[in-house]
């Protein structure tokens, strides 16, 4: 299959620059014409939909592209639902983080300790901090029919449950001693998941909503458990298998799980991100470490580490910004805010293409349009 996606790190680092950081607070208003330009001509080949919403004290923009459903040809909905993909991730992390506050888990304290039995005895101890920031060393979920499109349609409703994921990877050895580098990788947020699941005794789905959805009010952000469909309003998901769109909307998320499982709105993901900025889910001694990214190199030698404690880093045309991308099958998304809260952006867009290079190209000109602003008067 053609890979026609680049990582979501590279995507969106295509437009960094080395200009320095400006001040949130000098943003002027959103560039409506680069927000439009960056998502006009859907679908296409490689694109059948997106939507964009940025919000913020600086201005507001929201605009749709492309088709919901190809046999219809019905238009893309801003209030549609999606999968948000490892966005997921932020939101497993504030629960750790959550239950750290409440004295509950000890961040520097090994995973062996909460979960006994579940890592091989070889295995070195394994801080929980180390699996929100991806410095576990914790290797990859090793499912080698992730990026086949015929396993992915054979296998599409089959329930995996958290530990047979990470059972995959633990077959492997230890990339490397805990908090010496970072690695992005979906098996430390499965055994997240995990961990929050042993210590409260309740299902990823009932902490997310009493933890989460409940107190920021997000109606339309649920976990699937196993329920394969996307509610309505939705744009539909196709995957491209040998050069023909297949509708792959109802999938089974249990792979992702706690890593990538979340459905979601793109206002409720502005609501999200906007009250955990705002300290509506973290205290004062958690909240640093959102933003605390560790000072070690990449394991691939790509560079210097970008991910915190549940969020990523990005500095877009000299505006430093926050969040995290998500991509499933069918769907690719992403949430964004400066610090200050002065612009927050929300996206969602559906590529024809999975690979295990993360995002479709498309994001790189939303993250740049939506990073621009007009000049101030």
């Amino acid at each position: 299959m053609k890979t026609l996606v680049v990582t979501a790190v590279a995507a969106v680092a295509a437009v960094l620059t080395s200009v320095p950081a400006a001040a949130a607070s000098d943003l002027g208003k959103p560039d409506p014409a680069a927000l439009s330009a960056a998502i006009r001509g859907l679908p296409d080949r490689d694109t059948t939909g997106a939507l964009v919403r940025v919000t913020g004290e600086s201005g507001s923009w929201s605009g749709t592209s492309g088709v919901a459903d190809i046999r219809t040809h019905a238009p893309v909905r801003p209030d549609g639902f999606f999968r948000i993909g490892s966005t997921t991730k932020v939101y497993t992390a504030v629960m750790v983080l959550q239950l750290a506050q409440e004295h509950r888990i000890d961040l520097e304290q090994p995973v062996q300790r909460y979960l006994p039995g579940v890592l091989p005895a070889d295995y070195p101890p394994v801080p929980v901090r180390t699996l929100l920031d991806h410095t576990s060393g914790l290797p990859s979920v090793d499912i080698p029919g992730l990026y086949d499109p015929q396993w992915i349609l054979a296998h599409r409703y089959e329930h995996w449950s958290p530990r047979q994921v990470v059972d995959t990877a633990l077959r492997h050895p230890i990339d490397f001693r805990p908090g010496t580098a970072q690695k992005y990788t979906n098996t430390a947020y499965v055994m997240a998941g995990m961990l929050v699941e042993k210590v409260t005794g309740q299902a990823y789905a009932r902490n997310l909503r009493d933890r989460i959805t409940v107190p920021l009010g997000l109606w339309r952000t649920y976990y699937p458990e196993d329920d394969p469909r996307l509610p309505n309003p939705a744009a539909r998901g196709y995957l491209d298998v040998d050069g023909k769109l297949v509708d792959v909307t109802e999938m089974n998320q249990s792979i992702p799980g706690a890593a990538g499982a979340i459905i979601s709105t793109a206002e409720d993901l502005d609501k999200f991100i906007t009250g955990l900025f705002q300290g509506r889910l973290l205290d004062r001694s958690m909240m640093p470490r959102l933003f605390a990214v560790p000072d070690v190199p990449m394991f691939d030698g790509s560079g210097r580490a970008s991910y915190s404690q549940g969020l990523m880093k990005l500095s877009l045309n000299g505006i430093t910004v926050w969040g995290k991308t998500g991509s499933r099958y069918g769907y690719a998304s992403g949430i964004f805010a400066t610090r200050d809260l002065s612009r927050v952006v929300a996206y969602s867009v559906n590529p024809t293409v999975k690979s295990p290079d993360g995002q479709p190209l498309i994001v790189q000109k939303i993250a740049d349009a939506a990073s621009r602003s007009l000049p101030k008067d």
